[in-house]
């Protein structure tokens, strides 16, 4: 059904918009966030500016340790709960940026730029009935339409309902879509800085088991130096395979949020809508769109412990003979490995050759030591 368009004045638009002011204002410099919006742990946003500002007065000494450059680590309290955040290696510039925050200032912007007569609500009149209000809903045809046309016209066969009832309804279910997929933006986004957590946690013990691998290969010299490099491929193997897992799942749980982002941005573009019937026309696809997004499966994680690499510690204690069969563990020893009859003179001094070794780290992921068996280890 076609209709001619009247006007009328939107009433509190100006209250609205400075409820909406009131919850982008920064809690440091009093004024709108300027970009970059950052995000804490503690889900309360800063400017980024503000927030190294904080970081730079919790830590007054911080910039005596090193050059004038952005600084690096450190931690501050949260200006809002006090609550503790512990900054990485990248400072305040590795703070997560609240891309949502962002949008919603450049649509508060843009509307507050608007003129208030641009912002008047239009009324609906039936075209078939020109002195008629579209003021019902067809619940058969789901379309707005006027009195008459439910008592002479196309739909006095229809049940109808009251338009605001049917405004009401509607939007108060896009209401609660909105509030579901922000709760599951809230979600997500403390995934992937979990994720890039344990992305971090896997560089650090690769590099630690590297180290680790480096130092017992250099302790045995010569005929260690070819399987030295087999180990470290077979380490930076699968430190690259699982970040590459990693990485690919912070990609994917990215794009869900960029577009779940959008669509809240639609849907908030839409709640301000204030003309019911063109509001119903376009409400019911995105509810649609809301709908199919919420139920988006994202239970893709890692397992628990997929970070941790210590399977790639390794066992010294072979006799020279054997050096070129060592693998890694692939699992702990048990006491009562350790010690087998007939071990002889020999292993005991390789042994005793192998304590004078300076090397301050192997004694932190050895396990109780082996004596040589009958075959060697199986590789992992």
């Amino acid at each position: 059904m076609n209709f001619a368009v009247g006007l009328k004045p939107l009433l509190a638009e100006a209250r609205s918009m400075e409820s909406l002011e009131k919850q982008l204002i920064c809690p440091i410099c009093l004024e709108m966030f300027s970009k970059p919006v950052v995000i804490l742990p503690c889900q309360h946003n800063l400017c980024r500016k503000c927030a190294n500002d904080v970081f730079q007065a919790s830590n007054p000494l911080w910039q005596s340790r090193g050059s004038s450059a952005v600084p690096s680590g450190g931690r501050f309290r949260c200006p809002s709960c006090r609550h503790e955040v512990v900054l990485d290696r990248h400072g305040v510039y590795g703070l997560q940026r609240n891309l949502l925050v962002e949008n919603i200032i450049d649509i508060y912007k843009q509307e507050s730029a608007r003129p208030l007569h641009a912002k008047a609500e239009q009324h609906l009149m039936c075209e078939e009935h020109e002195d008629e209000r579209i003021n019902i809903y067809c619940l058969r045809c789901e379309a707005p339409t006027c009195s008459l046309c439910k008592v002479f016209g196309a739909h006095k066969d229809c049940e109808v309902a009251p338009l605001p009832a049917v405004y009401q309804r509607q939007k108060s279910e896009l209401s609660d879509g909105i509030a579901m997929l922000v709760a599951g933006n809230d979600r997500i986004q403390a995934i992937i800085t979990q994720m890039e957590e344990i992305c971090h946690t896997i560089e650090e013990n690769g590099r630690r088991q590297k180290q680790h691998l480096g130092l017992r290969f250099d302790a045995l010299y010569g005929i260690l130096e070819e399987r030295k490099k087999e180990l470290l491929q077979s380490i930076a193997a699968e430190q690259e395979a699982k970040l590459q897992r990693v990485r690919g799942l912070i990609r994917q749980y990215g794009d869900h949020l960029e577009a779940s982002s959008k669509l809240v941005e639609s849907a908030i573009q839409a709640m301000e809508e204030p003309q019911m019937a063109v509001y119903l026309q376009h409400s019911k696809e995105l509810l649609k769109k809301i709908t199919d997004m919420s139920k988006a499966s994202m239970s893709s994680r890692p397992e628990p412990g997929y970070e941790n690499m210590d399977h790639f510690s390794i066992n010294v204690d072979y006799v020279a003979e054997m050096l070129r069969t060592i693998e890694f563990q692939t699992e702990p020893l048990g006491e009562d490995e350790g010690d087998t009859p007939g071990d002889g003179s020999e292993a005991a001094a390789d042994e005793e050759r192998l304590d004078s070794l300076e090397v301050p780290e192997a004694a932190e992921d050895v396990g109780p030591r082996q004596k040589p068996a009958s075959s060697p280890h199986g590789q992992h």
